[in-house]
């Protein structure tokens, strides 16, 4: 068993799998991951299976009975990580925007004394790649309106390639985790910082899927408007 998991929740990504799972075992590093599938119809499930074969105790599938939010998808990916004591433990995406190569990075960070080391791209600038401007607008500026109502000092509040040492999952009730998108990633970066533990921003360059579909939608950006002013309010009255 590696030291680190990668955790890389899917829907209909097989066009992406194969090859993400490939580029990440390809790392000098070595990381286990952990695909946690929402019952896609694609055949994505299917793919991985095959590739365990090939991969025995370093890839591992988890499958749900339907798509039920990427925030769920990486708590049932946390808990299943932690109950096999991984001291790193990360968030992925299928699609290559996070390139599996930071992966080394963001490990190093920890290793470094930080317990969550991000993958920031706007620590630096603006580093996004294959974006319409109105989507990196709309990105930047929400954790821009972050910073505003948490306190906290991220430039990417809404990140979602992060490397967490496995203390500060276990210091977070799971189970009380109930966003799905953009909110989720806020959230998991508020409880870490109300907790007290050292982040970290690492630069990445964030590149646009080239192959598949966006899961985002306009319900994600309203959940995650009205989910900082909830956890805001809930810190103020100590319910978080």
């Amino acid at each position: 068993m590696s030291e680190g998991i990668v955790v890389i929740p899917t829907y209909n990504e097989i066009e992406n799998i194969e090859t993400i799972i490939r580029a990440v075992f390809s790392l000098e590093t070595p990381f286990d991951i952990l695909v946690v599938d929402d019952n896609s119809p694609d055949g994505t499930a299917q793919k991985v299976k095959k590739l365990m074969q090939e991969f025995p105790q370093r890839l591992f599938l988890e499958v749900r009975a339907g798509k039920a939010g990427l925030g769920t998808a990486y708590v049932h990916g946390f808990k299943w990580a932690i109950t096999r004591k991984y001291e790193y433990i990360f968030e992925m995406d299928a699609d290559f925007s996070h390139n599996p190569a930071d992966l080394e990075r963001l490990q190093e960070a920890c290793k470094k004394g930080a317990d969550m080391a991000i993958g920031s791209r706007y620590s630096k600038g603006v580093n996004v790649v294959n974006w319409p401007l109105s989507r990196v607008l709309l990105s930047y500026y929400a954790s821009v309106y972050v910073k505003m109502i948490t306190g906290m000092k991220i430039h990417d509040a809404t990140a979602g390639f992060i490397c967490y040492k496995r203390k500060v999952l276990e210091s977070i009730n799971l189970d009380n985790i109930k966003f799905v998108g953009y909110a989720f990633q806020i959230e998991m970066k508020y409880r870490t910082w109300s907790n007290g533990f050292n982040i970290t921003e690492v630069p990445i360059i964030f590149t646009d899927r080239t192959k598949g579909e966006s899961k985002m939608s306009n319900a994600i950006i309203k959940e995650a408007i009205l989910g900082v002013v909830s956890l805001r309010i809930k810190k103020m009255l100590n319910r978080l």
